[in-house]
């Protein structure tokens, strides 16, 4: 007589439980960040629907694939997220916007105040977590 053996796999449960808030793109000039970004959020229930390397790009990105968010590093080698979230937040669709960068938030002063910006976080405490957290 066959034994049955069940397949049981260790599910982590997901950071991410926001109703209708999970798609993201990721906009940084860094594939290595863009990379781990993914992987991160991934792994914590958001969906990434795409990436950008530059302002334009992210602009593009943002109309083709409608994300509900789009974390986007402050400096990009074409633009400032500064300005590509107020593009963003001016178009139809308006995703919410976290901006990130490896400097910390005291650098941007009241820019970040004034940005049309869900929040911001530094990228050595980017964590699924930490954005769900804003998006509460």
């Amino acid at each position: 007589m066959a034994k049955s053996v069940e397949n049981r796999t260790a599910v982590r449960p997901a950071v991410c439980d926001h109703a209708g808030m999970t798609t993201v793109l990721i906009v940084d000039d860094h594939p290595s960040f863009r990379a781990n970004a993914r992987a991160l959020l991934q792994a914590e229930g958001f969906e990434v629907v795409g990436e950008a390397e530059d302002a334009a790009s992210a602009l593009t990105a943002a109309a083709e694939l409608r994300p509900d968010l789009v974390l986007l590093d402050v400096q990009l080698p074409d633009g400032d997220g500064f300005e590509i979230a107020s593009r963003l937040s001016s178009n139809g669709h308006r995703p919410l916007v976290v901006l990130v960068s490896s400097r910390d938030r005291s650098d941007f002063g009241s820019l970040l105040d004034e940005a049309p910006v869900l929040g911001f976080i530094p990228k050595s405490e980017l964590s699924g977590s930490r954005l769900a957290q804003l998006l509460e």
